[in-house]
């Protein structure tokens, strides 16, 4: 079942009317019909700029597909900075749990999926989660906004010497050159034991965002002893999304339908 309709993720809120922002914040939901389906949250690569949409319904379609329910998540780009996107994506997390009975999906089996900068969030959250306060007044911000699972796909990881300039500016603004904000926003620094099993690919000469985003990210796993998967394809342009022209970085689907099984994610 395809609502196609944006939820809100702050119903009291105004939603940005215009320009790259437009439709900001919200939830677009692909929900499967089944009961206790897992569901992933697509977050779009675009640099924190824009969004591209080939990097959002087309995925949630093929997350459908192969047994999962799928929300696109419209978080709030450039001029917006951060820590706007992050709550955003923990709010998209937390939303989805709260209604995990009227939406038919497992709160147990909830991931994040994210697309270069799109990528960058979904490792924030990931490695900036906040447990849910069972004192907070909103009952949404009692849920946990860690993922279960993570999927990461060309992402944008660090803020330091192998960023992608792009994304750092509209992220962060004046503060991009803040050695304290690069620290905080590298999120390959920010990995520990408890930060989900993660899924990685990347093309070796991407030219946009540095194959070593996905191997620095890869090494602070092992070293925590997360499980993941990582997945290098000779060569590839950079946004490539689902990879469907592409006879290498196409298989990237099916590996990672392959190891959302072997992870009892898909059941």
């Amino acid at each position: 079942m395809n609502i196609n309709l944006n939820v809100s993720l702050w119903p009291d809120s105004i939603m940005d009317r215009s320009g790259n922002n437009a439709g900001c914040p919200s939830l677009t939901p692909y929900l499967l019909k089944d009961e206790q389906s897992p569901v992933m949250i697509v977050c779009p690569g675009g640099g924190y700029g824009m969004r591209a949409e080939h990097e959002g319904e087309p995925v949630a379609r093929w997350l459908n597909r192969i047994g999962v329910s799928a929300v696109v998540l419209n978080y709030r780009v450039a001029p917006y900075r951060h820590p706007i996107p992050m709550n955003d994506a923990l709010r998209a997390i937390r939303l989805v749990r709260h209604h995990a009975d009227d939406w038919g999906i497992d709160a147990t089996r909830v991931g994040i999926l994210g697309f270069s900068a799109g990528g960058h969030l979904a490792s924030t959250v990931g490695t900036h989660y906040e447990l849910g306060n069972p004192c907070k007044e909103d009952p949404i911000d009692r849920e946990s906004g860690r993922p279960d699972v993570m999927v990461l796909c060309y992402p944008v990881i660090s803020m330091g010497a192998y960023t992608h300039e792009g994304s750092r500016s509209c992220l962060l603004g004046d503060r991009q050159n803040d050695q304290g904000m690069i620290e905080l926003l590298s999120n390959e620094k920010q990995i520990t034991d408890h930060t989900p099993p993660t899924f990685l690919w990347h093309t070796v000469d991407d030219a946009a965002v540095p194959v070593e985003n996905v191997i620095m990210f890869a090494e602070g796993l092992r070293r925590n002893s997360i499980p993941f998967d990582l997945h290098l394809f000779e060569s590839g342009e950079h946004g490539l999304g689902l990879a469907d022209n592409h006879n290498e970085a196409g298989l990237w689907p099916t590996l990672c339908e392959m190891w959302l099984r072997r992870r009892r994610f898909i059941i």
